[in-house]
C-alpha cells in the first residue's frame, strides 16, 4: 500500500468518525467521538496542504472541548417525583421508551410488574429516568426497573436518586437477576454482586 492510499484512508476514516458521532444519542459521547474525528481530519488536511480545512477542524475540537467542560462541570438540576406505579404520566413514559427499555430489560413487562413504588427523575422538567421497586422489610428496596433515557446515561441520575431514597428511609437497594446489559451500570454506581443479587447500601 503506497503513501497516497494511506493518506486517503486516514481522510475517509476521520470523515466516518465525524458522521458516526451524529448518530449518538448521548451528547457527551457525540462530542468525544466528533473531537477524535476532527483531530484525525486536522492531521489529514495538514498532510494534503488544505490548511483552511485543518484550521476549521481544529476550531471544532476546541468548541467540543469547551462544551464538554460545561457538560461535565455544570451541576445537573434533578428532581424526584414520587408516583403511583399505575400513574398515567409514568405509563406514558414507559410506553414512549418501551423499545429501548426492552433492549436493557427484556423480561420487564409493563402491565405485569409487581412494583409498589415508583420514582421519576426529571432534569429541568424533562423526564430523565424512572425507578420501579418493591419495598421490603428493614429499608430494602428491590429494583424492578432502573431505566435512564439515552441522553442522561452518565450515571448521575442513579446516584442522585439513590441519595434521595436514602433520605426516605431506604437503606439498601437490591436487584436480583439483573439483566446482563445492566450489570456494567450497576457496578459503576456501586452495586456489588453476592449470590446472584446485586446490592448497594445507601
Amino acid at each position: 500500500m503506497d503513501t497516497h492510499m494511506i493518506v486517503e484512508l486516514i481522510g475517509y476514516f476521520s470523515s466516518l468518525l465525524v458522521l458516526v458521532s451524529f448518530l449518538m444519542t448521548s451528547v457527551i459521547k457525540l462530542r468525544i467521538v466528533n473531537s477524535i474525528g476532527a483531530i484525525i481530519f486536522t492531521v489529514y488536511a495538514t498532510i494534503i496542504g488544505s490548511y483552511p480545512t485543518a484550521l476549521m477542524n481544529l476550531c471544532l475540537v476546541g468548541i467540543n472541548m469547551y462544551n464538554l467542560y460545561k457538560l461535565l462541570k455544570s451541576p445537573k438540576r434533578y428532581e424526584v417525583i414520587t408516583e403511583e406505579p399505575g400513574a398515567a404520566g409514568l405509563q406514558y413514559f414507559l410506553n414512549h421508551y418501551a423499545e429501548d427499555i426492552r433492549n436493557f430489560f427484556p423480561d420487564f413487562h409493563q402491565g405485569k410488574t409487581e412494583a409498589d413504588a415508583a420514582y421519576m427523575v426529571v432534569h429541568d422538567t424533562v423526564p430523565a429516568g424512572v425507578l420501579l421497586g418493591k419495598k421490603k422489610a428493614d429499608g430494602v428496596m428491590e429494583i424492578v426497573l432502573d431505566y435512564t433515557t439515552p441522553q442522561y446515561r452518565d450515571c448521575s441520575v442513579g446516584r442522585y436518586l439513590y441519595g434521595v431514597l436514602g433520605g426516605q428511609g431506604v437503606t439498601k437497594m437490591s436487584f436480583p437477576d439483573a439483566p446482563a446489559g445492566h450489570v456494567d451500570y450497576l457496578k459503576r454506581v456501586g452495586f456489588v454482586e453476592e449470590n446472584g443479587v446485586y446490592e448497594r447500601r445507601i
